[in-house]
């Protein structure tokens, strides 16, 4: 992995857009069709500003316009990040018969990788296309970077986080009993951690959950962390698989999900190095791919990654495209989906 130490920058990629703000920002290689570079000083993103949120959609706004809408497009996306296992783990595995149940019934990506290790920068891959430069757990490497929240937002979409065990909205500790920051990415996103009123509207203990789902509150876009031991980090692959068992059909019941809504369940990181994709090496995870719009049983031996997740994510809310997200190698997850 090759990392470029910038300061500020946006390279406009076509049709898509990569955006890097002050940190040791992991590019890899600049993208042959690069069009223009456009710096940007500190002050233009200052959390503390009080038009903040229109800063945001000024900045994104800025960016070249994002791909039409291809076949991913969806009203609302969920993301449930698992941990620690390879694809043989579980698929295939007795320990998972309910994530294998979803694998008939739904998509199952066969050549699907982590971007990294340990698990934190899998999570910051998965939300801003970089990893920048991170290669540990750290709880106070917080990062000024545009994400997959802000473009969200600023789109006029909402979206919220739901956190296992996390004791309090936009709790700010490393850890609480079997909650872990370090499996919540937008806690390391300065404009979200520092901004008290939009990180407590967003960013909340997963009991909050099942009551916006009860009261048809569904965000557009919604993330979900287990806690340690539900995620399979500290527990059994079984446990995970139970636990999955009791939140999933919450989901494909509501009317979010059965109106074109989608599902991806990944898991953080293997235990090895496999990857694909140029700079995804985090290991060979499982990943499906749940919507009403997928063929049951449907399997693609594509190479994917979570970049190429992200890049789904943004096509299918006709975003630009954030970091990695924006490469030619990282894949959008397209081949699932029916017209």
């Amino acid at each position: 992995m090759r990392r470029l130490g910038l300061r500020v920058a946006i390279v406009v990629v076509g049709a898509a857009a990569v955006l890097a703000l002050p940190t040791a920002l992991v590019l890899g290689r600049t993208p042959a069709k690069s069009t223009s570079v456009r710096v940007l000083s500190a002050t233009d993103y200052g959390p503390e500003s009080d038009d903040h949120h229109a800063q945001i959609a000024s900045r994104i706004a800025q960016l070249t316009p994002a791909p039409t809408p291809t076949a991913t497009a969806a009203a609302h996306v969920f993301v449930i990040v698992m941990e620690n296992h390879e694809y043989g783990s579980v698929i295939g595995s007795a320990a998972a018969p309910y994530a294998n149940s979803l694998a008939a019934s739904y998509g199952l990506a066969t050549n699907y990788y982590g971007a990294s290790h340990p698990s934190l920068p899998n999570y910051l891959a998965l939300t801003a296309g970089s990893t920048f430069g991170i290669a540990s757990d750290c709880t106070n490497c917080y990062q000024s970077a545009t994400n997959i929240a802000d473009q969200v937002e600023a789109s006029g979409r909402s979206w919220k986080a739901y956190l296992e065990d996390m004791p309090t909205p936009c709790y700010m500790g490393a850890s609480s009993g079997n909650y872990a920051m370090k499996h919540n990415p937008f806690m390391y996103y300065t404009d979200i951690r520092n901004d008290a009123l939009r990180c407590a509207a967003h960013v909340v203990p997963f009991t909050q959950f099942r009551v916006d789902m009860s009261a048809g509150q569904v965000p557009n876009f919604v993330w979900i962390t287990p806690n340690m031991c539900n995620d399979t980090h500290d527990c059994t692959v079984a446990t995970g698989d139970a636990w999955l068992r009791g939140v999933v059909p919450t989901i494909t019941a509501s009317a979010a999900f059965r109106n074109g809504g989608v599902l991806f369940i990944t898991w953080d990181e293997g235990s090895t190095n496999a990857g694909c994709c140029g700079d995804a090496w985090g290991g060979h995870v499982a990943t499906l791919v749940i919507s009403p719009r997928v063929s049951p049983g449907f399997r693609s031996g594509i190479a994917e990654n979570h970049y190429g997740l992200l890049r789904t994510i943004e096509d299918g809310f006709h975003l630009a495209h954030l970091g990695a997200a924006g490469w030619s190698s990282s894949v959008a997850l397209r081949e699932y989906f029916r017209n």
